[in-house]
């Protein structure tokens, strides 16, 4: 802060305690009396606990009960009582930042004296009557608000820093909130203390400042719920990215796999909501069938790019990506899910699949689904020895694999969906089903919707 300013600053803040001094010595000297001191510590020890564990209900705006003991002591006790408790309840607060904290003080001393001066004028002679003392709550929290709004616009002019516009547009309607809200409050208070006894006052004013600990905690617990969404978020693009990475690691050595990679995950993505699985495990199998193949990643060089048929040696190597795939996921923090899918789909529900013989329900249901979208883009897919077949000859050999490699219900599940679908989704066509872009730090799949 330049030198200019913080001597603006401090000499705003000594003007305020220079005030506060001064309305204090004139009260004093113009005989204005003041409650017992258990009164004023007490009143004021309960502002200062509230002030502490205020509400934020805007970005730049807290709230808190502490209104409520402030104007209380105005009202029933005077200006004099009024500044003493303002006083000694920014005392209570003390808390980094420290010249906030020294600026703030003499601010709550003076609005609780305004507060004092302006029930006053309406409440000449401590009236019994409820009416009177309603509009003595209602002229001090007028007073109280007004000077507490004046006295922050005037210190955002002196700090040049914030909108005070802005500012008066946000508290504006809290202080249309709180004057409907507290003025009868406070009414009722100091009613019961002139017509029964001060502890009526504490009996309420108790339960009020537990009841704000508790909302206060209840935001806590909200904000947190909310950061714990927005991590989850975070975490769900960051892996959505670290699969894209894979695959185009992968579209590297085959363009094929990619492509196909692609399409497969968007495939168990559908079938795993026409299923009727979770949002949660929507999204895991798309992200496991994003990365299904890497392991192709560890397969010899030349294999991939083969155009003919594979020998029965070369067969057996190209059936250990699937094993590979699970090592390297399974290097990956949180995951362990993912590579197990990756490892197991290519089981067969008869067991007779690889790389572990798992037969029926042993093979885990995103697997299972992963095997139907796998087997059906690899038929409807051109490749370098063969070309693609029709989506209807693909999905009669479905059909007919159903028990024996296929889970049944994954299969009618795919059926329905390709049998409403339009021909570029039943293709798998390469400009419906790729890696796409939408940022530096969002990559996700673009496919058809139908």
């Amino acid at each position: 802060m330049p030198r200019s300013k913080n001597l603006q600053l401090y000499a705003w803040i000594a003007s305020l305690w220079a005030a506060s001094g001064v309305l204090a010595a004139a009260l004093l000297s113009a005989g204005v009396g003041a409650p017992a001191w258990w009164i004023i510590l007490g009143l004021a020890g309960i502002a200062a606990i509230a002030d502490r564990q205020s509400v934020a209900v805007t970005t730049n705006a807290e709230a808190s009960v502490a209104f409520l003991p402030l104007v209380f002591a105005a009202v029933a006790f005077g200006p004099l009582a009024g500044l003493l408790v303002g006083a000694l309840a920014g005392l209570g607060d003390f808390r980094r930042p420290y010249l906030k904290w020294i600026a703030y003080m003499p601010v709550r001393a003076l609005t609780g004296a305004l507060a004092g001066v302006a029930a006053a004028l309406v409440d000449t002679d401590q009236s019994l009557s409820f009416g009177v003392i309603m509009l003595a709550a209602f002229a001090a929290s007028v007073a109280d608000l007004a000077s507490g709004v004046s006295f922050n616009v005037g210190m955002q002019a002196v700090r040049r820093s914030g909108s005070i516009p802005l500012f008066l547009r946000t508290v504006g309607p809290l202080v249309g909130l709180w004057l409907p809200l507290y003025v009868p409050l406070v009414a009722l208070l100091v009613y019961g203390y002139r017509n029964y006894s001060f502890w009526i006052v504490a009996t309420f004013l108790l339960p009020a400042l537990a009841f704000q600990r508790l909302i206060q905690l209840y935001q806590g617990q909200r904000e947190t719920a909310e950061d714990l969404a927005a991590a989850n978020v975070r975490l769900e693009r960051a892996n959505l990215s670290f699969a894209t990475a894979l695959v185009a690691t992968l579209d590297a050595r085959d363009r094929y796999t990619a492509g196909h990679s692609a399409a497969v995950a968007i495939y168990s993505r559908d079938i795993a909501a026409r299923m009727g699985l979770s949002d949660d495990q929507q999204q895991l199998v798309h992200l496991c069938g994003l990365v299904h193949d890497i392991g192709k990643i560890g397969l010899p060089a030349g294999l991939l790019e083969k155009p003919g048929a594979l020998t029965l040696e070369e067969r057996r190597q190209m059936e250990e990506h699937s094993a590979i795939g699970e090592r390297i996921l399974s290097k990956v923090d949180d995951y362990a899910v993912i590579a197990k899918v990756v490892r197991h789909h290519h089981e067969r529900f008869d067991g007779l699949g690889y790389p572990d013989g798992l037969e029926g329900e042993e093979i885990p249901q995103l697997a299972r689904i992963i095997a139907v979208a796998d087997a059906y883009n690899a038929m409807t897919s051109d490749r370098p020895y063969r070309d693609a077949m029709p989506s209807r000859v693909a999905r009669l050999r479905l059909a007919q694999a159903v028990e024996a490699q296929f889970d049944t219900s994954v299969v009618a599940a795919f059926e329905a969906i390709l049998a409403g679908a339009p021909e570029a989704y039943r293709a798998g066509n390469r400009d419906d089903f790729v890696l796409a872009t939408q940022s530096a730090s969002q990559p996700a799949l673009r496919a058809v919707s139908y």
